[in-house]
């Protein structure tokens, strides 16, 4: 095969980037039976199947995934040049769709993406922010390259989304001037019935805090609750109550927000990790991203260990619990 059919080619990459052969047919303005005899011939040139059945649901195989990635750099040039015909700027920069979940601090998104926005290479970044479960289901349906989160995927979720672990610090506390001279004597003790503000109860990390104030023997009087970790920090920073970061933003925090730190938690981590659909890591702004991470911002905390290098398993997938013939949603 010398070079793929584009015909082909575009109706697989529509087909992944729709959601499905109905909605790829709609978008295209042809019937979804072209649409799936074009990607039974692209199967035929590529030498195994593309696309699989999860449920009502088409979804690339891991053959599709490594083809879709080729598509969409393929495609991405191809509307560039359209525009540039139309009398339009050239982009220039490789785009790349990033979501960050409301947990992930503004500033750890900063330090982990903005890399990828310099050097020899930069892509053109568009970040979007949003509920873990409404981000991962963007990515699984390729609306996304990846997803930064404080948790790794839960094998339950239903979605063959991969967790890359690009980290972990330490918990440190924060509060205005006056509550951290009171508190800072006696850390971690002086929390107790000290005002604090915390992640929702729906929120992983909020379980982790409990855990770590039970084991100090210690109970603070939750005065305020938020999904969005930039909200919270503005109302601590108002001298409502202390508030949590990663220590790896210490700097950072003290220097924008105007607070002083109280203490930090050694016995308690805040992890960051890269959702992706690729196990093993190949995007080069993945690559880029992980080794950053690992090696800068996070090297000096401990960071992810060379057996993380790969990536982590996502648990059993929907099509593992399929085989079982159990119920998937």
């Amino acid at each position: 095969m010398r070079h793929p059919n584009y015909n082909h080619l575009l109706y697989f990459w529509a087909t992944v980037r729709e959601g499905g052969i109905a909605r790829a047919a709609e978008a295209l303005h042809i019937t979804p039976q072209t649409i799936s005899g074009q990607i039974k011939l692209l199967e035929g040139e590529m030498q195994g199947p593309l696309l699989e059945k999860q449920g009502r649901r088409a979804v690339p195989t891991e053959l599709g995934l490594t083809v879709f990635e080729y598509a969409e750099e393929i495609f991405s040039v191809g509307q560039d040049l359209a525009r540039v015909m139309q009398g339009g700027a050239p982009r220039g920069l490789r785009p790349l769709t990033v979501g960050v979940s409301d947990e992930v601090p503004n500033l750890v998104a900063w330090r982990v993406i903005a890399p990828l926005m310099t050097g020899a290479n930069p892509f053109r970044v568009v970040c979007h922010s949003g509920s873990l479960d409404t981000l991962v289901a963007e990515l699984a349906t390729h609306r996304f390259d990846l997803v930064l989160s404080s948790s790794a995927l839960s094998p339950s979720s239903g979605f063959r989304v991969y967790s890359h672990l690009l980290g972990e610090c330490d918990i440190a506390f924060f509060a205005a001037t006056r509550l951290a001279k009171k508190l800072q004597p006696g850390f971690p003790r002086s929390l107790h019935q000290a005002p604090i503000l915390l992640p929702t109860e729906r929120s992983p990390t909020r379980r982790v805090f409990e855990t770590w104030f039970a084991q100090q023997g210690v109970a603070p009087t939750v005065v305020g609750e938020f999904d969005d970790s930039a909200m919270l920090k503005t109302f601590g920073q108002s001298g409502l109550g202390v508030f949590a970061a990663p220590s790896v933003i210490e700097e950072e925090i003290i220097r924008q927000c105007k607070v002083r730190l109280i203490g930090r938690a050694g016995t308690m981590q805040a992890r960051f990790y890269a959702l992706s659909m690729e196990r093993r890591i190949r995007h080069p702004a993945l690559v880029h991203i992980t080794q950053g991470a690992r090696t800068v911002l996070f090297g000096e905390h401990g960071g992810a260990s060379a057996k993380d290098a790969g990536g982590s398993k996502p648990g059993r997938t929907v099509r593992d619990r399929a085989r079982n013939g159990r119920r998937t949603s």
